[in-house]
């Protein structure tokens, strides 16, 4: 992470010849909100004088106190190296503040910087996040619009000219760089059109923030090209969809405090394992919030349907990769790319935060192939499904005190109004499967 002053800002902008700044910000969906200003304007960025009205993005405040302020994250500061036929473009990312100068608890990033100065009053200075975002390219037709046609018929890991999304990803990769993600590796995903691009772990915060500038950057680049990219969770199908899975490791310092030189994972992991796992129903809704993440996560398409953990066998929902010192980790293989970062970030490790607090104990590790036990053996082990459907989620949350509290009161309503709204318009709506199915029998 950049720290940088205003003084800095100042003279990039003026070494770079910026003419307009984005100043960006997230919705309770995740989904990015931005203020172009010109570059005239500068000293009012700088001295968080920007406002906005909070009243029209979804989960944010109420018409009577809608007046918002941006204040800009100096660190987030970078030139976008696309669209310069009216100067320049910069971005800052921003934390919202209400009129009186306080941090407003219905923003997702502020929300998450008070759970991570949680985990540093119990001692730890890090939460580190690797992610794995998955997306689809489709076609575009004539007119531009997306059509339901993938790009390619292309699997997991193969080369040209199978794969025809290698030259985007060459695109967004390079970008990237630009940009200054360290980019580990790129390749295409199991199925038709599907691509995944892997970067570096960063610290909790950073890696919310990368994770939404990654999902501009393939959309853009992606234009570009003339394609679609979708984060669509299950856009067809048959076919595996879309997941994020996030891998993560707990800091003191310099000290990975999962590792254990002597076992597979150190106490404290353990119990961060069993926080995690106890609170997965609840979490369940803020890492697939949508309607659609639920038809990823069924059996047969590699998406984890059962809370359990394991290392070696991937069908459970937590693994523990092959690993050790600084590179020891859990992987939370449910969470899909719809999900806020900021949101399911925050929720995850304080869960975790929950179980080291509590000495939760840790559920013994599950060797077999879950989706192959019968459902007597899974009870026997203790083994629990993953919420079916957004309903159920979300029902699972409303029992959730603790992972209520990790959102906050502000997020807890937003996040019910809206995703109770979207439930209710799902079941309003009649599919063709229904149609197909139905019409002829009755």
């Amino acid at each position: 992470m950049q720290h940088y002053t205003a003084e800095d800002i100042t003279k990039m902008v003026n070494d770079e010849n910026v003419e307009f700044i984005c100043l960006m910000f997230t919705d309770i969906n995740g989904i990015i909100k931005n203020v172009e200003v010109p570059v005239s304007q500068l000293d009012k960025v700088l001295a968080n004088k920007i406002t906005f009205d909070g009243s029209s993005i979804d989960g944010f405040t109420r018409i009577e106190e809608s007046d918002m302020l941006l204040h800009p994250d100096l660190s987030t500061w970078l030139v976008f190296p696309w669209g310069e036929e009216h100067g320049k473009v910069a971005r800052l990312i921003c934390d919202i503040y209400k009129s009186d100068g306080t941090p407003f608890e219905g923003d997702p990033r502020v929300n998450l910087k008070r759970v991570i100065k949680k985990m540093e009053k119990m001692g730890y200075t890090n939460f580190n996040i690797g992610s794995e975002p998955e997306f689809f390219l489709f076609n575009r037709d004539e007119q531009g619009n997306p059509t339901l046609h993938l790009n390619d018929d292309g699997s997991y890991f193969d080369f040209s000219p199978v794969d025809l999304g290698v030259n985007v990803r060459k695109d967004i990769v390079l970008v990237l760089e630009k940009m200054g993600f360290e980019v580990e590796a790129s390749h295409h995903e199991v199925a038709p059109g599907q691509q995944e691009i892997d970067f570096k772990y960063q610290d909790a915060l950073s890696a919310a923030d990368s994770i939404e500038t990654f999902k501009l950057v393939v959309k853009t680049i992606a234009r570009k090209n003339n394609l679609y990219a979708t984060f669509m969770p299950k856009p067809v199908q048959g076919i595996n969809g879309s997941g994020m899975h996030i891998n993560m490791s707990l800091f003191k310092g310099d000290n990975n405090i999962f590792d254990d030189p002597d076992d597979m994972l150190s106490d404290t992991a353990k119990e961060f394992m069993s926080g995690v796992l106890k609170h997965a129903r609840a979490l369940t809704a803020i890492n697939n919030p949508t309607v659609n993440s639920y038809k990823r996560l069924v059996p047969g398409f590699e998406a984890p349907t059962y809370i359990a953990w394991a290392s070696k066998n991937r069908s459970p929902l937590i693994r523990v990769p092959a690993a050790s010192g600084k590179s020891k980790r859990i992987e939370i293989r449910s969470v899909d790319p719809t999900t806020n970062p900021y949101l399911a970030i925050a929720c995850i490790l304080d869960a975790g935060l929950d179980g080291i607090d509590q000495n939760y104990e840790l559920m013994p590790e599950v060797k077999d192939n879950i989706y192959h036990m019968s459902d007597e053996e899974r009870r026997e082990e203790g083994i629990i499904d993953l919420p079916s459907t957004l309903h159920n989620a979300l029902k699972a949350l409303r029992k959730d005190e603790y992972v209520q509290q990790s959102l906050g009161k502000d997020l807890t309503n937003s996040l019910f109004a809206a995703k109770n709204a979207e439930w209710a318009r799902y079941q309003q709506t009649v599919s063709q499967w229904e149609r197909d199915t139905y019409m002829s029998q009755y």
